[in-house]
């Protein structure tokens, strides 16, 4: 095993699984700035490293994210460049290259996950929660602004409109539990099974078709934005190209011979657009 300390952000690789933990347990692991830039710099390189086939992300302590650094934002001397900044250079970047990893991630939350903490956590592939995480949306009744870091799109796409607006406008608590009941995550577990789990549900998408499983990821989201016209050729060009290539041999051959498909010789492809 593999750990490497880096101040903010730590990162452990296991068994082709890269576990990228927030470590500011003093603050809930709300991000601010130097601490952003960490997690940015961990996740291009999670990109690019080929030993990482499967990627968690979690928080130490008793939060996974309590969002952005109020101190910090509150100090900004001009307010509205500096949100400006720190969510198209910080925030959203990071999303953007966990919604690009070329590998499947799940998010493992481990206690609260509030404001950009939320849109964090659900920008992974599958969401896992310990039964004590709580999620909520604290922008409009504690801070007089709308959801950002993905959250307007996350949580109605998830739970529908009228939940989500519930969530946004009250800035009520939804735990774990509820969380999975109204679709926000796939799994809640309990507290202390929680890291087994996740480790367990990485590695075993570690071991599978990573170019489909990102494909699944991207055909997804394309989905929710497109006609059933437009998803049936997503679906009949995307699989042209697969089927072409090693991992659908390999499949193949395996169903043929009766026997479990290795799909780890397979090189992980890197198609970012934005660098």
């Amino acid at each position: 095993m593999d750990a490497i300390e880096r101040d903010w952000i730590t990162l452990d690789v296991s068994d082709a699984v890269g576990t990228l933990t927030l470590s500011a347990p003093d603050q809930l692991n709300a991000i601010h700035k130097p601490m952003m830039d960490q997690l940015i710099r961990r996740l291009e390189d999670l990109h690019e490293d080929e030993r990482v086939r499967a990627v968690i992300v979690t928080g130490s302590g008793r939060g996974f994210c309590a969002g952005a650094h109020v101190g910090e934002m509150a100090a900004l001397e001009d307010k509205g460049s500096g949100i400006y900044k720190l969510l198209h250079d910080g925030w959203n970047r990071a999303v953007r290259l966990i919604r690009s990893m070329p590998k499947p991630v799940v998010s493992a939350v481990n206690g609260i996950a509030a404001g950009g903490g939320v849109g964090l956590a659900l920008s992974a592939d599958m969401v896992l929660a310990a039964r004590s995480a709580r999620f909520i949306q604290v922008f409009g009744p504690k801070l007089g602004v709308i959801p950002d870091v993905g959250n307007t799109w996350f949580l109605p796409q998830a739970m529908g409109r009228a939940k989500a607006m519930q969530l946004m406008l009250t800035g009520e608590t939804l735990g774990a539990a509820q969380a999975e009941n109204r679709g926000l995550i796939a799994r809640c577990v309990e507290d202390n099974d929680l890291p087994r789990e996740a480790f367990t549900l990485a590695h075993d998408l570690s071991r599978g078709p990573i170019e489909a499983f990102v494909e699944i990821r991207k055909a997804v989201d394309k989905g929710l934005t497109s006609n059933l016209e437009q998803a049936l050729d997503h679906e009949r060009d995307t699989n042209a190209r697969l089927c072409a290539g090693p991992d659908f041999a390999e499949g193949t051959s395996a169903f043929v011979d009766k026997r479990k498909p290795d799909f780890t010789r397979s090189p992980i492809q890197d198609d970012r657009t934005e660098r």
